[in-house]
């Protein structure tokens, strides 16, 4: 009986086609939406981690003011002695860096290039996790004198040498010249923040004198031992920083502690409320294709009067016409959420090519979409299925 029903439905949906496709198409938008909306989302989150993941583990990063924007005038600087502290009083610090940054143009034949420029010294590779393409990282006597040297990123490395080899080459820094001794690997653009591999290193000591002209820190990186709470350091670092630079109780900070893991956290949190939320709005739509098809199934059950009236004037049982209008609706559904997973995916698809993240099929998502529009046909189409099977039989036939 079931398998005979399902049979008059197929032919009943394929004899009005376009009726039928006008009337799933708001399941077909509404499981597309969904599941490429979750789709994108889940491989913006992959993402996420894995730029954050890029930046180092167990890592800490200390400024001056406070947020995310640039320090004010009133920010006080760091010095060294308060970077060799964070290593020596605190007991869960591996490594301190100290570090200062500041966009520049960098020259090299015609070619110019503006770029972040970061004085530092060999420890920040370590923090960061960062290993060398090409050349060699800063030598001892290098570091000490304040040596006119630099180790360069990818980006830099397309922007001014393009497909020659810069180990040996000498750039110009605005008004410092230095010499290429090392290429940084490439780490990737980030979603999470500015281009990583955009970056020329060079020590911190000729950053202090030929850079920004004073022996200040503007920022530090902070590395965690293995197996101690980012969370714990943090707290420390701020308390000794606080004594440090003399903050009363009640005194807001002048500094930030960034925990690249609550980062993270944070930028993964968001990024989930955003697609549940834009899932949710898309939900909307399956509500409106259900009602479609209740409303074109009433139509339905209007159109063929005369026909239910001859089937059970001839003997057919009220569960059977029933089941058949039930067994329509349904088909109508599953078909639309088959067009609907299709389309997800292919949105899916082009969303994460043109985004540049993973993608990543969620599975159990593409099987709740799939069934929710199953339970869409049951429910929306239970009511018209029920009046019809409720028709007397003789005002049926007498209908024209």
């Amino acid at each position: 009986m079931l398998s005979e029903a399902f049979k008059l439905a197929i032919r009943t949906i394929r004899r009005n086609a376009l009726r039928s496709f006008l009337t799933v198409l708001g399941i077909v938008i509404g499981v597309g939406a969904v599941i490429g909306m979750v789709t994108t989302g889940q491989g913006t989150t992959a993402q996420v981690t894995a730029d954050m993941a890029k930046l180092g583990t167990n890592l800490l990063m200390v400024r001056t003011g406070r947020g995310f924007g640039p320090p004010t005038a009133a920010s006080k600087n760091f010095s060294l002695d308060d970077v060799n502290a964070m290593e020596v009083q605190i007991p869960g610090v591996r490594i301190a860096v100290p570090s200062g940054s500041r966009n520049m143009t960098a020259i090299y034949g015609n070619e110019n290039y503006n770029t972040s420029v970061t004085g530092t010294d060999n420890r920040f590779f370590d923090a960061r996790q960062w290993s060398l393409a090409q050349g060699r990282l800063f030598q001892l006597g290098e570091l000490s004198a304040g040596s006119s040297v630099c180790v360069i990123g990818e980006t830099v490395r397309k922007a001014l040498f393009g497909k020659s080899k810069p180990i040996g080459e000498t750039i110009r820094l605005e008004k410092l010249s230095c010499s290429v001794v090392g290429l940084l690997a490439a780490k990737g653009a980030s979603t999470a923040g500015p281009d990583q591999d955009d970056v020329i290193v060079i020590p911190l000591r000729t950053f202090q004198r030929r850079v920004s002209g004073n022996r200040d820190v503007s920022s530090m990186i902070i590395v965690a031992k293995d197996g101690v709470s980012t969370t714990k350091v943090q707290r420390d670092v701020q308390r000794l920083l606080r004594e440090r630079r003399r903050i009363k109780p009640g005194e807001d900070d002048d500094f930030d502690v960034m925990d690249t893991k609550q980062m993270a956290s944070t930028m993964t949190s968001v990024t989930n409320t955003l697609t549940g939320l834009l899932s949710a709005v898309a939900a909307v739509s399956l509500l409106v294709g259900g009602i479609g098809i209740m409303n074109i199934m009433l139509v339905s059950v209007t159109e063929r009067t005369r026909e239910i009236g001859i089937r059970l004037a001839i003997g057919a049982q009220a569960r059977q016409v029933l089941l058949q209008f039930l067994v329509e609706a349904v088909v109508l559904s599953l078909f639309g959420g088959l067009a609907g997973i299709a389309a997800g995916l292919a949105f899916a698809a082009f969303a994460t090519s043109m985004l540049g993240v993973p993608y990543i099929v969620d599975v159990p998502t593409v099987v709740v979409a799939f069934a929710f529009s199953a339970l869409v046909g049951i429910v929306f189409g239970y009511f018209p299925a029920q009046r019809a099977s409720r028709l007397n039989p003789i005002e049926a036939l007498r209908h024209e």
